[in-house]
Order: C-alpha cells, then sequence, then structure tokens
C-alpha cells in the first residue's frame, strides 16, 4: 500500500509517500480502508518535530502521519465485537508518532478508537469529525458548564471552535465566541449568542457583557492569556497547547485528547441530526500532501483540508 511517512523534521519538503507492507489486524483490530484523512494542527506539528520536541512522540526512523480517518472495514482480527467487513466508521488514531497513521491507503484500528460513520455525511465530511469533535466533546467536559452559564471560546470560526459552540449551545450554555471580521454570520448560525472579533481586546470585550467574566473557556486558538483574560474568578478554561499562570483561582484544564467510542458515536448522531457544521475547505490525493500542508501554512482555513487516498 502507499503511505504518507517523514523521516525527518521540517515542512511539507520532509513528506515522502512510500509502498509499505499492507498491515494486518491483531486481537480487537480492524482494518480500514481509507476513503478520506483529514489534515489537523498536531499533523503539521508532528512533521516538524514540534511533538518530539515536547516529548508527546518516540524518535523513530520513519515515522506515520495522520489521526483522522473515514473508510470502510475490509479486515478483521480475533475477539472483534461490534464491526464487520463492509461497515463504514470514522475512528481517531491517537497513538502520536506511530509508524503508521491514517494518511494511508490502508490503517490498522482498534475498535475502541472507532464508530459507525454517519449516514448522511461524505466520507470526506466525516473525517473531519473525530479529532476536533472529541476535543469539544472532552473540553466541555472538564469545564462542566450547565445550561445557563457562559464560555468564551477563542478560534470559534475554525473547525475545532466551531463543534466547541455547536456543541455549548446545545446544552443551553451562553456562547461569546471570537472570530474574524467576516465571521459573524457563521457564528451566529452555529449558535453563538455573542461574537467577539479578534483583534479586540478579549477581557474587556467580554466584560462588556459580563462585568465579572465568563464562567469558562476553550481557548481552540490558544490566544493563551488573553483567553484567561476573559474567565471570572474561580471560572474555568481548557487549554489544548501550551498554559497559562494559576490566577484568580481559575482551573487549568489540560485537554489531552483521546479516543473515546461512545463520545464519538454521539457525534455522530449529532452530526445525521444538524448539529454539526461538518465544512471541508479542500480535499487532495494522498500524492498531494506537501502541496495540503503549504496550504494548511497558509492560513485562513475555514474547515479541515482532507486526504483521499
Amino acid at each position: 500500500m502507499r503511505a504518507a511517512v517523514i523521516n525527518s523534521f521540517g515542512g511539507p519538503e520532509v513528506l515522502q509517500v512510500i509502498d509499505v507492507a499492507t498491515p494486518e489486524p491483531r486481537r480487537g483490530q480492524v482494518r480500514v480502508r481509507i476513503a478520506a484523512a483529514a489534515v489537523n494542527p498536531v499533523d503539521v506539528a508532528t512533521a516538524a518535530g514540534i511533538m518530539h520536541q515536547v516529548g508527546n512522540a518516540p524518535a523513530r526512523a520513519e515515522t506515520g502521519l495522520g489521526w483522522d480517518l473515514a473508510g470502510t472495514v475490509d479486515a478483521v482480527g480475533p475477539e472483534v465485537t461490534g464491526y464487520a467487513v463492509g461497515d463504514q466508521v470514522i475512528g481517531i488514531l491517537d497513538r502520536v508518532g506511530a509508524p503508521r497513521g491514517s494518511f494511508a491507503e490502508y490503517a490498522i484500528a482498534d475498535t475502541g478508537q472507532l464508530a459507525k460513520a454517519p449516514a448522511t455525511a461524505t466520507p470526506a465530511e466525516a473525517s473531519t469529525i473525530p479529532l476536533p469533535g472529541l476535543t469539544a466533546w472532552q473540553a466541555l467536559a472538564a469545564l462542566g458548564l450547565k445550561a445557563g452559564q457562559s464560555l468564551f471560546v477563542s478560534g470559534a470560526a475554525g473547525t475545532l471552535g466551531a463543534f466547541t459552540v455547536q456543541l455549548a449551545a446545545a446544552r443551553g450554555i451562553e456562547v461569546l465566541a471570537q472570530g474574524g471580521e467576516g465571521d459573524k454570520e457563521l457564528l451566529r448560525s452555529l449558535g453563538a449568542a455573542h461574537v467577539i472579533r479578534r483583534g479586540e481586546d478579549a477581557g474587556e470585550a467580554v466584560r462588556e457583557i459580563h462585568p465579572s467574566g465568563v464562567d469558562g473557556a476553550v481557548d481552540a486558538a490558544v490566544i493563551g492569556i488573553a483567553a484567561l483574560d476573559t474567565v471570572r474568578n474561580g471560572g474555568g478554561i481548557a487549554m489544548l497547547v501550551g498554559t497559562v499562570p494559576r490566577l484568580r483561582n481559575i482551573t487549568v484544564h489540560d485537554i489531552l485528547i483521546h479516543a473515546d467510542p461512545h463520545a464519538l458515536a454521539e457525534l455522530v448522531s449529532l452530526a445525521d441530526a444538524g448539529g454539526l457544521d461538518l465544512r471541508v475547505a479542500g480535499t487532495y490525493p494522498l500524492s498531494g500532501i506537501a502541496a495540503a500542508y503549504e496550504r494548511f501554512g497558509e492560513g485562513g482555513l475555514r474547515g479541515r483540508l482532507v486526504l483521499e487516498p
């Protein structure tokens, strides 16, 4: 099969698509014929060596790429229940720096990394759900906000931010969403009660609405202390990358994304019910992975880039 790998760190120039042996599933695993695999920030960070530098990925002579997948089960290992050949699935390969990832023609997944694919989405659309969807889900779970409480979301027009807005709004949480000049209509359609313009002082803008600050924040855009500044004393903030000072009795939740088949199935149900906005910014063949990474680096995306092996 063909698979994308790196054997050194850098930009798009280090990406290689090579011929490798087609893997076989072991106990509790299935093999998925990949139809689509979304490109996430962690995939770019892995190729750049950032995940290795911060100690989140082991040093290997050859490292695979790709976390998210959508495709068809084409082989099952021993002791597999709940999945059969022909099932349409989505999944997350959450082993950072593994020898093979989802940027390949086939991938091996534990059944605990999968859910049945949404019936209403294309494979490209479905592949955008797992990593950002689970991150948003786990961030909100950590904050534990209830209906009627308030939440600030940075980077709300991006995939992760948008999922966070939709999940929170569906739970009756008042969302203050930060976005660019042209994102107001989109963010309102996702369920944001208020839109904070990117470039404004977020803390001051939030306090014009909630003088003491919001109950919680999800820092999807990694603005750090600026996101912390929106939170009231004793509130909480979910950090996805980096950290912030422990100030004003605010609880800082470091979100360590992990596979969760039950939450993933819930996200699929929401997508089928129209509760998740699945946006694909562009598609590329596996051989075009370098072009996809280049486009990712240019920024300004509203949706995920997707590889279609």
